[in-house]
């Protein structure tokens, strides 16, 4: 299958304090940071970013499909809508992330697509890291074909991403296959407040 990347930038960041987005992460942005990642694994005319209505975003690779919400402040499910409306024309299935995951390994990027492809041809088109207790479904690669189950969600004022799971297939990918790629499952990990994302610049030696 064709595979792009959707990374969503429009979250509100209220714990933050300022946009994420736009948060230095070395000497690019936390979302630049994520594109480079996503990058060594699908090509930059693949990666489609999503932004709020009005967000001003970082400035972006040359090649980055930018794309908004139809709709304010409607949640990551949303964003999710506009990216796959947007993939849909490039590829067949997408990798989604938020820009707030700046530890993301394109190793894992790429065993997750591995594990998809077969769960879609086992008729899964979600595949997300976790189980039905815990998941991660901003973490997740989802088939273009559910754009339409995403759609009638939101025109029901039905917001949690987690609850599409219960219209469209989803397979479950247990943590442990992905420690291999990700030992400390860093990937999984997004930062919402200031300690956090302080935290993942001494991860990587910039504090």
């Amino acid at each position: 299958m064709k595979r792009c990347a959707i990374v969503l930038c429009g979250g509100k960041s209220s714990r933050m304090g300022t946009d994420k987005a736009a948060l230095p992460f070395g000497a690019e942005s936390l979302a630049t940071r994520v594109v480079g990642v996503l990058r060594q694994v699908v090509a930059l005319e693949r990666i489609v970013v999503v932004a709020a209505v009005e967000q001003r975003l970082p400035s972006m690779p040359a090649g980055v499909v930018v794309t908004r919400d139809l709709r304010p402040e409607r949640g990551p499910l949303e964003g999710i809508a506009a990216g796959l409306r947007a993939a849909a024309p490039l590829a067949e299935c997408a990798f989604v992330t938020a820009c707030d995951v700046p530890l993301l390994r394109a190793e894992f990027v790429a065993r997750l697509f591995i594990i998809a492809e077969a769960a879609a041809a086992e008729s899964f088109p979600i595949t997300v890291p976790g189980d039905e207790v815990k998941c991660y479904p901003l973490t997740g690669v989802y088939h273009t074909e559910v754009l339409p189950a995403v759609e009638r969600r939101l025109a029901a004022d039905q917001l949690r991403v987690r609850d599409l799971f219960q219209d469209v297939p989803t397979r479950y990918v247990p943590l442990e296959d992905l420690r291999d790629v990700d030992p400390e499952l860093a990937s999984l990990e997004n930062v919402n407040h200031p300690q956090e994302y302080r935290s993942a610049l001494n991860h990587v030696g910039l504090e």
